[in-house]
């Protein structure tokens, strides 16, 4: 059962959990489980899928229960109306706070009905909000050093969040594309842990039919949880105005 966060006659948001795919993509043609078929089984009535979530990222998920709403629902992420907030696991200490300002090219997926375009405005602000140094040598250097940080894309390029954090030298954990191996193999022997440590924790934006202001929040994740628990770090301080 997907666990469902909000739900109105209007639209429904969920906890995708990580390693399950929104809908069919170039990503893995012969994945049969996806979160729209899986919520249309589960409430028995038909979803469209407002934006995306990669396949790894957990986090709250969005839906609409009719193609007008999906239409003004999407106008707001088009527009970058809607105000995301994820948490990522990324390898060193990169600044407290900025702004990540890196063109990026859209990457082509037929299932989605996505061509490949040249490189498109991409940015992400970025904000630190703890760290930890471990006494293990995973590159070559005595200590590794991690770091737990709230993103917030402006844009909404693909894959951008790994992307623009591959940028700036420090990689997602968990991320076999755009990350560091190395690293990744030290969280799964180390920790257990092999998922990609992303979560879209929040969103923030107009209801479409009453105009209020909507704000849907999703924990985490057990297994993103577990990390922060074993790394001492905070849960609660991301959620605030940046």
């Amino acid at each position: 059962m997907l666990p469902i966060l909000y739900r109105d006659e209007y639209l429904i948001a969920i906890d995708k959990p990580s390693g399950l795919l929104v809908h069919r993509s170039d990503i893995d043609r012969h994945e049969t489980r996806f979160a729209v078929q899986l919520l249309r089984d589960q409430i028995g009535q038909r979803v469209q899928p407002v934006h995306r979530l990669d396949r790894g990222t957990s986090g709250l998920l969005l839906f609409a229960f009719d193609s007008e709403i999906m239409r003004q629902l999407s106008q707001q992420f088009e527009t970058n109306a809607v105000h995301k907030t994820y948490l990522a696991v990324v390898r060193g200490w990169p600044p407290e706070e900025g702004c990540i300002d890196h063109p990026l090219t859209v990457q082509a997926d037929k299932y989605a009905g996505i061509s490949g375009k040249e490189a498109q405005a991409a940015v992400t602000r970025f904000r630190r909000l703890a760290t930890i140094e471990l006494p293990f040598a995973v590159e070559p250097y005595p200590v590794s050093r991690y770091a737990l940080v709230a993103l917030s894309p402006e844009t909404g390029r693909r894959h951008q969040l790994r992307r623009h954090m591959k940028h700036i030298a420090h990689p997602i954990i968990g991320d076999a594309t755009h990350g560091k191996g190395i690293h990744n193999r030290f969280f799964q022997q180390q920790f257990a842990c092999s998922r990609l440590l992303l979560a879209c924790v929040e969103l923030r934006l107009k209801h479409p039919v009453s105009g209020e202001d909507l704000i849907l929040r999703a924990p985490p994740g057990d297994d993103f949880a577990g990390i922060l628990k074993r790394f001492d770090w905070p849960e609660g301080d991301w959620t605030q105005d940046w």
